[in-house]
Parts: C-alpha cells; structure tokens; sequence
C-alpha cells in the first residue's frame, strides 16, 4: 500500500475530510488530494505531524505493505533457512534485516525471523552475543503485539535467551506475559526455582502441575467418551474407559477412582456381572477417594485432611441410595441377590 493510500485509509476512518486536514497541518487541501492521489509525496518535515493527526506509526505510514499473508511469510522464513545452506550467518542477517525493513509491521514475520537468527548463531559462529541486542530488540517489538499468542512467543524466546545464560531474574521476568492458569508459567517457575536452590518450591510447583494435568486429562477423556456414546462407538468408549482407569493408576488416585470409571458404561450395557463387580469394588475402595492426599508423588502439596472420615461415610451412604433408588439405572439388577446384599 502506497503512502497516499495509508493517508486517505487512515483519515477516512477518523471520518476527517481532506479540508480538515489540511487545515490541521497547515497546508492546502489539494496538497492532500495529490498525495492521495500518488501525485505527490509529503514533505518529510510533515511525516511524523501526519502520523501522529491519523493515530499511526511512522512504521505504519511508511510501510508500503501493511501486512504479508501466511504463505508469504512461509517462503520468506523457508528462504531464509535455505540462505543459510550457502552463505555466511552475516550474509543472511543482513538479508533479513532487508526484509524486516521492508515490513516492519508484519509481527509473525519478524518474530519467525528473530527465532532463525537466534538459532543459527548458537554454536555455529564466534562472537554470537554481538547479535543479542538486535535479536533481543525483535523479540521486545512483538511483546507489544496485540495478539497474545505472539506476545507469548517472544516472551518464552526471551524466558529461553536468558535461560541460556543463565540470568534467572531476568527470564523470570518474562512470565508475566503467560496468563496465570498457562501450566507453561507454572512449569517454567518451577525450572527457576529448581536452578536458584528453592527445591522444596520447584517441587511442590512441579507436584501441582502434575495433579492439575490429571484433573484436566480425566475431564477432557470423559469428554471423548461421552462424545464416542452419542456416536454409539461402544468400542471406543470401552478403551477410553480402560485410559480413565490406567490414568487413575498412574497418576495414584487411587483404587475408588481406578475401579469406579467403568460403572456408567457397565450399567448402559446391562452388564450385570461387570456393574457388580464394580460396585463391589468401590464400595470396599470407598477409603481411598482421596489417596493422592497420602500419595509421595503429591507430598510436597497441602491438602486439607479433616473431615475426610465424615466425607467417606457420607460418599457411602450417597452410593448406596443411588443403587437402591435409581431405578432407571440400577433396575435391571433388583431381584439380584448378590446386588440386594451389596446395597444392605
């Protein structure tokens, strides 16, 4: 887009008419018309007066293309790659800087291209800190972005620069751009604690990770299931059953959570053996619906402890009323001797 474009782009979405312009910069309104026109350029005194009259950068007024599509932007970086395969890591630089000049508004394209060049100079040429400062300075343009996703990005490339360099304070400052419920902000100040001798807090950071992510799998498979059973792919909802189950062991949930998965599908089947057999079991594991609070894998963790009796007996109770009263689920099994002992 021509600088003439950008103008009358930009005023007419101030809803500013060329008159009005021109007035405001002090000069003729068919000095406007030409520059909208591509008769004619602006003064360079009137640049950053005219940028600052639209609400724009300099970058912006100036950029003969507002932004590139993402396919562009793939063939720029793929060929920046390719540059390397031939010439020296000065030679590419350089070129990129050309690019960037050329578009320096086009943020995915500066930060992909900032990643390159952080990565090709590691190892592979001498002097590479020469480069910080001007890879460092891409990465802190796209942390002004207003796409999150690629403030995100530059921040973790910074959190990993000064990682490298080991620098914590500085990487740590980086986390500020990751939402707090991101499990990478969680996981990456558990990598600071652990490098700057707070082991007790990496661990207990890491341990929360670890249980918030089993919460989170157990939602999202139930998800799938229920999505398998309004397919009615009975197959794939028996293996997404025996995941739940297996994610239960791993994750030491403990046996009330390993056994208890598979009852909605048994009593959807009929199975009368199968659904016996599980409430069997989690009536007799009913003591370890909290296990992980006992778990070493969670000890780092503070759990409330009291009540859990009181919870247990009425988890019990609750149980047995539902196998006794629900009849639209349980009904297939009454008259069952084995059941009608189990529900006493």
């Amino acid at each position: 887009m021509q600088i003439g474009e950008v103008i009358r782009k930009y005023r007419k979405s101030k809803n500013m008419t060329q008159e009005e312009m021109a007035c405001r910069l002090g000069i003729s309104a068919p000095a406007v018309n030409k520059w909208e026109n591509g008769n004619s350029l602006p003064d360079i005194t009137l640049l950053a007066p005219i940028a600052r009259l639209l609400g724009i950068t300099l970058d912006e007024l100036l950029s003969f293309r507002e932004e590139l599509t993402n396919e562009e932007i793939r063939n720029l970086v793929k060929e920046a790659d390719d540059r390397f395969k031939t010439e020296s890591y000065e030679e590419v630089h350089s070129w990129v800087r050309g690019i960037l000049g050329q578009y320096p508004n086009c943020e995915w394209l500066i930060w992909q291209m900032a990643v390159i060049l952080d990565a090709r100079r590691s190892g592979q040429i001498p002097d590479a800190d020469q480069y910080d400062e001007e890879i460092c300075g891409y990465y802190n343009r796209i942390l002004e972005s207003k796409d999150e996703e690629l403030r995100v990005h530059a921040a973790d490339s910074l959190f990993m620069h000064y990682a490298r360099k080991e620098q914590w304070d500085k990487a740590e400052g980086y986390l500020v751009y990751y939402a707090k419920d991101n499990p990478e902000r969680k996981r990456k100040q558990a990598y600071l604690y652990s490098k700057t001798g707070r082991i007790q807090e990496a661990y207990k950071t890491y341990e929360e990770i670890l249980f918030s992510g089993y919460m989170m799998f157990s939602v999202v498979m139930h998800g799938i299931y229920l999505l398998a059973m309004e397919e009615g792919n009975l197959p794939k909802a028996r293996q997404l059953v025996e995941k739940q189950q297996q994610m239960a062991k791993l994750f030491e949930m403990g046996g009330y959570h390993e056994v208890s998965a598979g009852l909605e599908l048994a009593v959807l089947e009929k199975n009368a053996d199968k659904t016996l057999k599980i409430i069997e079991e989690m009536l007799k594991n009913i003591g370890s619906v909290s296990a992980w609070v006992e778990s070493p894998l969670y000890e780092h963790m503070a759990f409330c402890r009291e009540g859990r009796e009181e919870f247990t007996a009425q988890l019990r109770r609750n149980l047995l009323d539902e196998f006794k009263n629900d009849k639209e689920s349980f009904g297939f099994l009454e008259g069952n001797p084995q059941f009608q002992e189990l529900v006493k």
